[in-house]
């Protein structure tokens, strides 16, 4: 059992680590003196990461491989969330240079880290690879649930990490300092995201695979 936890956890760290719109989204709330909220949305993007490592034992891959279009759906979905996303950062960044970003209630905050990892289609894809590749032909009960606790284990202490981290008194000094920047760095790199992504649903769809 331990070698194939260790196979899991060394992947999924590895993800984890991979800057993205998750990592994103908490160290933005929590440079901006909102750690709860940063805290909360950890903890719903480790919820979404228990689902998505869920279906992917449920066999989600094989859905996604026998309807595509159902897969692409949710690209588009993704898509079209980062792209507004993006343009609230963007429109923040061009606001008045004191801090103007509504703070987030513990369940709006929750739903925000919930529906932007749960829009990631390849979280899906990423969790049904790994348990493909690690776990075993026979394996037990105990093994799938150690599996699921310590995906949701890894999500909730790198992102809560990340929160501890970008909510210190000098990165939020920083970020105070040049808020109207770095907001629009910010959207920029979200929008890179939601349109890369749409551009490889558009890029399948001509392409005839779906």
């Amino acid at each position: 059992m331990l070698p194939t936890l260790l196979s899991i956890a060394l992947l999924h760290w590895l993800v984890l680590i991979t800057p993205g719109a998750n990592v994103l989204l908490v160290s933005q709330l929590a440079a901006s003196s909102h750690r709860r909220s940063a805290f909360f949305a950890s903890l719903g993007i480790s919820f979404v990461a228990v689902t998505w490592a869920l279906l992917a034992i449920l066999g989600v891959n094989a859905l996604f491989a026998a309807h595509p279009t159902v897969r692409l759906a949710l690209q588009s979905a993704g898509a079209l969330y980062l792209s507004y996303v993006a343009v609230r950062l963007w429109r923040s960044g061009a606001s008045a240079p004191e801090p103007t970003a509504v703070h987030l209630h513990a369940w709006a905050a929750f739903r925000l880290g919930f529906i932007t990892n749960l829009l990631n289609p390849k979280s899906a894809l990423f969790f049904g690879s790994v348990f493909a590749t690690a776990l075993p032909a026979e394996h037990s009960p105990g093994l799938l649930a150690a599996s699921i606790a310590l995906v949701f284990a890894n999500a909730l202490a790198w992102h809560t990490f990340l929160a501890l981290a970008f909510s210190r008194p000098a990165v939020q000094s920083a970020y105070s300092r040049n808020r109207q920047l770095l907001n629009r760095l910010a959207g920029a790199v979200v929008g890179a995201f939601g349109l890369r992504l749409l551009a490889n649903v558009v890029a399948e769809v001509r392409s005839g695979r779906a």
